[in-house]
């Protein structure tokens, strides 16, 4: 496994000489720029720099890091995954991540009772659900992991509207996790699972995309109660590495806060998942 070496190469693959102030003469055979060329814009030698991608070298100190990620062109979130990748960054070692959900975070998640409320981990398997949340991902055989939802269950092209841009969202989430701990026996597992029943999350995985929750806005169809324009906002679990409370809101007096609560009405029944 070279996390960091495959994390480079498709950097390097997408930055093209234009991006980096490199003047083109000819035809060139390769795609994004030449080991070589990141290489002197980081201001490494090319042979330190082949031996970071080839994965010889796994251990680059942090000013190297710092001038990789400049060279790179990559925002805060993504230079600190690199960092991540090389375990150079403060706290690098992977804390254990809980699976179980607190009882007190489940009694708060019972007072939102006209919001979807749902608790995932870095691989993004959702560990519990409130009544309106659980209504909300009926149309799923199982509500077991965002991602497999997403790609596996048939549910998830009609699920989600804007269905490439929720699949990408989830792939460069994933690649978060991958930061934190690359060998973490369940990431192996989902990404082995998913690459072999799917070429589109392949493809995803492959683009090295790195994005955390954001507040975006989330276009969903539901077959019982229509179309839904929800945004969010997600939450670390303090006593909790890993785990966000995610909770899905609605536009006060829109026609999608009137869908949310005729949803809820309609399955009062209450369930809770704990991995």
């Amino acid at each position: 496994m070279n996390e960091l070496g495959d994390f480079l190469r498709a950097r390097r693959s997408r930055l093209s000489p234009a991006d980096a102030g490199i003047a083109v003469y000819g035809h060139r055979k390769v795609a994004g720029l030449r080991r070589e060329e990141i290489a002197v814009l980081a201001g490494v030698s090319a042979d330190y720099y082949t031996r970071l991608e080839q994965g010889r070298e796994r251990h680059p100190s942090a000013q190297v890091l710092d001038a990789l990620s400049r060279a790179l062109d990559l925002d805060d979130e993504t230079a600190e995954h690199l960092y991540r990748l090389a375990g150079t960054s403060p706290g690098h070692s992977p804390a254990p991540v809980r699976e179980v959900v607190s009882p007190a975070l489940l009694q708060l998640m019972d007072h939102y009772t006209s919001t979807p409320a749902f608790v995932i981990n870095r691989t993004l398997d959702v560990l519990a659900t409130n009544a309106i949340a659980d209504a909300l991902f009926s149309p799923f055989a199982v509500a077991d992991n965002l991602l497999r939802m997403t790609f596996l269950d048939p549910a998830g092209r009609k699920f989600y509207a804007a269905w490439n841009r929720a699949a990408q969202a989830g792939v460069a989430n994933l690649r978060v996790a991958a930061g934190h701990d690359p060998r973490d026996p369940r990431l192996l597992e989902l990404v082995a699972t998913l690459s072999a029943a799917s070429e589109e999350f392949t493809a995803m995985w492959t683009a090295q995309d790195i994005r955390g929750k954001t507040q975006d806005a989330k276009e969903l169809l539901h077959p019982e109660v229509g179309p839904l324009s929800l945004t969010y906002q997600a939450f670390d679990v303090r006593n909790a590495p890993g785990q966000q409370l995610i909770i899905y809101q609605a536009e006060p007096g829109s026609a999608s806060a009137e869908a949310i609560i005729l949803l809820g009405a309609r399955q009062p029944r209450k369930t809770r998942r704990n991995a």
